[in-house]
């Protein structure tokens, strides 16, 4: 009960009603809204079909928003360093490889139902792995999810009865069965289906996070010591958090399944592990949509600028570890800071600094995109006889002046920014003083 509400208690408080309810959640129902429209922004009329690559990619970041924020239920919530969450994805997808052929088969499984398959068989494996893993904690807890990453990924290649071996195992989604009547031949309909198991799955672990289990995850994670003299087993509340965590993994290895009718050891193996700590660290581990922003920013990363870079890879890299150097608590993180700003109607007094800072900032990573670019020619496309185009301009990396030109960039906006940086601080400290002031006089 709020201070406010002492004293008064003998008055009824108003529920909140789904009109209220609603406000509160209008960035989820807007995030929706543009996951339901976005597919028809390139859309050919002239054709009738949908961009193969845009399905595909936004695909992938329904997939990658369930799998990250199911790993932000170790990382964020319980405060559990795993570098083998890939496992319960992979595990996922192949048990609803194999339903799904069974389904073909005669087994009359509606296809809409498949990611509860992969979700019972996440669990299940997380339940049996949990068990050994959190009875530890801390780096204890890491080094075994390592280990049984790296076991999972060793049994995916010798077992080929379940797993395929190096081809995996494929599967054709067209089983005939249906709840609504689709064939599922074309994408679209696969991203509706991952978008309707995204918006569940995203409701589904954030009611997760306000029931008591989520809660005394959060106090596990703070003091497990604590928890432990209230009464509470901080070992059985690791072990049902990495159960259901587990479980939604599941679910995203079935829609991996699902939209590429393949699973191979690639999905256990130790690089999408990885990707599922960038995407958290990067959006923000103290936020729970965080890792939502983050695996979004990763797969345009990964299928986007991959297409124009063969170093998105360096600065998916560099962006982590600026990330974690400056911005522990990510992109969320960041926005979330200026919220009590924004609240005290003084974000304008930040306006100025930001823009002062914009121009040197673009500079620097102009300088940076043309060194990494310039060395990536030398050592890759050079060999592949390509020529080293930027925008319309082609550049030859051979001669001098492109690097002095990037050298000039870097050096010279580095030394512009870092004056603005010590301007912004400055005006920062200054609007966060007035800020708690007026809090204190409140």
């Amino acid at each position: 009960m709020s201070s406010g509400a002492i004293g008064t208690a003998a008055r009824p408080v108003a529920a909140p009603g789904p009109g209220g309810l609603l406000r509160r959640q209008w960035p989820w129902l807007a995030a929706l809204a543009v996951a339901v429209v976005v597919p028809w922004v390139a859309f050919d009329w002239s054709t009738g079909r949908h961009s193969g690559f845009a399905v595909s990619m936004l695909s992938q970041i329904g997939i990658m928003i369930v799998f990250a924020l199911s790993y932000n239920m170790l990382m964020g919530q319980a405060g559990l360093l795993s570098f083998g969450h890939a496992v319960f994805l992979g595990l996922g997808g192949y048990v609803t490889a194999h339903v799904i052929t069974a389904s073909k088969n005669g087994v009359p499984l509606p296809l809409e139902l498949t990611p509860l398959v992969g979700g019972l068989g996440g669990l299940a494996f997380a339940v049996v792995l949990g068990y050994f893993a959190t009875k530890q904690r801390a780096t204890a807890f890491a080094m075994i999810t390592l280990g049984i990453g790296e076991l999972v990924t060793s049994c995916a290649l010798m077992f080929k009865t379940f797993f395929g071996g190096e081809g995996g195992v494929s599967t054709n989604r067209m089983t005939g069965h249906s709840l609504f009547g689709l064939a599922y031949a074309a994408p679209i309909q696969v991203y509706y289906l991952i978008v309707a198991w995204t918006a569940l799955s995203v409701v589904a672990m954030l009611l997760l996070t306000r029931t008591p289990l989520g809660r005394m995850a959060n106090a596990c994670r703070d003091n497990f010591e604590r928890a432990q003299f209230v009464g509470y087993d901080p070992a059985m509340v690791r072990f049902f958090q990495f159960a259901l965590s587990g479980a939604f993994a599941g679910i995203a290895g079935a829609l991996y399944t699902l939209t590429y009718e393949i699973v191979t050891y690639d999905t256990v193996a130790g690089p999408l592990s990885a990707n599922a700590l960038l995407m958290t660290y990067i959006g923000g581990v103290g936020v729970f949509a965080g890792p939502v922003v983050g695996a979004v920013l990763i797969v345009l990363l990964q299928s986007w600028v991959s297409l124009l870079s063969n170093s998105w890879l360096v600065y998916a890299g560099v962006l982590f570890i600026l990330m974690v150097t400056f911005a522990p608590m990510g992109l969320t993180g960041l926005v979330m800071m200026h919220q009590p700003i924004w609240r005290s109607g003084r974000m304008g007094r930040l306006v100025g600094p930001y823009l002062r800072l914009l121009v040197p900032g673009l500079l620097v990573v102009m300088g940076f995109v043309l060194v990494v670019e310039l060395c990536s020619f030398l050592t890759i496309g050079a060999a592949q006889g390509k020529s080293l185009t930027l925008g319309k301009l082609t550049v030859d990396p051979r001669s001098a002046a492109p690097w002095l030109v990037a050298g000039a960039l870097l050096v010279g906006g580095g030394a512009w920014l870092r004056l603005a940086a010590r301007s912004f601080a400055a005006a920062w400290h200054a609007v966060t003083e007035h800020v708690k002031a007026a809090g204190a006089q409140a």
